[in-house]
């Protein structure tokens, strides 16, 4: 099945999406914050550069986008009709730095919280984010 959008306007299309302080993690950073948590944003010194590092608790989190670290049983991970393959190697490689990174900071002794794209929808934001106090607590 052929691409709906040329190669110029998928490549522009592409190149538009973030990978830091997406929607979803301003989410997340906005209420940490109203809830008193103090944090540090994508520490290079952490393997897998979590997304949030909340020292205090020792703790960091990560905001996984739904597709592009293929979100299993989840609606808005879809693979894609065209170059499939590629995009496989490329979502399961994510899935695999997730899992080094993640190996890595709990051998140091970090507490590891992800949270799914999907469950910051409205549906279920409210959910997600008392899981995720919780979660700190």
């Amino acid at each position: 099945m052929a691409d709906v959008h040329s190669k110029e306007i998928r490549s522009y299309n592409m190149s538009m999406i973030k990978g830091k302080n997406t929607k979803p993690e301003m989410l997340v950073r906005k209420f940490l914050h109203a809830n008193g948590y103090r944090y540090k944003l994508h520490d290079k010194s952490l393997p897998g550069k979590p997304d949030i590092v909340v020292p205090k608790y020792k703790t960091v989190i990560f905001v996984h986008g739904c597709f592009w670290h293929g979100h299993k049983n989840c609606k808005y991970f879809v693979v894609p009709k065209t170059r499939t393959d590629w995009w496989l190697n490329k979502i399961n490689g994510n899935i695999a730095n997730d899992n080094k990174a993640s190996q890595a900071l709990k051998k140091d002794g970090w507490k590891i919280i992800t949270i799914w794209e999907c469950n910051l929808k409205p549906a279920k934001l409210a959910k997600a984010l008392h899981t995720l106090l919780k979660k700190l607590s």
